[in-house]
Order: C-alpha cells, then structure tokens, then sequence
C-alpha cells in the first residue's frame, strides 16, 4: 500500500520540487526500498528520531490545524470537492491566515521578509 502511494505520487510531481515528506518512524519508512525510492525521486525523508516527537513538532502542529480548521469542519462528497477545498486551505494559510508568533502576518509574507533581510 506505501509503495502504491509513493508510485501514484510520483506519476504526478514534476522534478525540482525539493519535496520533504513527513513521517513516523514505521518499519515501512524504514525500509531500504522506499527509502530509495524516495531518494532516486528527488525527495527528502522526514523521520523524527526514536522517542523524539519534537523533530516533527512543526509539522504536527500543521496537520493538526489542518484537521481542526478544515477537516473536521465539512463534509466532503468527493475526493475532487476535498482537493478543492484542500488547494483553497494552503493558499489561506499561507497567504492569509495571520499569526501572533509572526507578528501578524501570514506565513509567505513573514517568509519574503525574512529572505529580504538574508539578501
């Protein structure tokens, strides 16, 4: 089943991504095949160390807003009405969704500011 979704994955991303994928530390994502897998496609493995929950805490916390602000919310009749709805969620999160830890502002803005300064 991983690898199914890893190769339904695939057949749709484009090189030049840089995608990290997000995971737990299942004996499947542990396995020398998908991990090769995942690197012959150009992504990169995110697998927090054992017993340490707070290599993955951002990306927990995203999906459990995810969940709570859009999930859980609604009722989806199909997989195509949930990508929709999935699509307009990023673009609000990243570009409207303000937050006090950023001193208000979205993330992309907080993101083009911080560059800026990098430049």
């Amino acid at each position: 089943m991983i690898m199914e979704m890893l190769y339904q994955a695939f057949a749709q991303i484009h090189d030049g991504f840089n995608l990290i994928l997000h995971s737990d530390q299942g004996w499947q994502y542990q396995h020398k095949h998908y991990q090769a897998m995942l690197k012959s496609n150009g992504v990169s493995q995110c697998m927090s160390r054992k017993g340490n929950c707070l290599d993955n805490a951002v990306m927990e916390n995203f999906f459990g807003l995810l969940k709570s602000e859009l999930l859980y919310l609604q009722y989806f009749d199909s997989m195509g009405h949930f990508k929709a709805e999935l699509i307009n969620y990023m673009d609000y999160y990243n570009n409207r969704r303000i937050k006090v830890k950023l001193k208000g502002l979205s993330p992309a803005i907080h993101r083009q500011q911080a560059l800026a300064l990098v430049l």
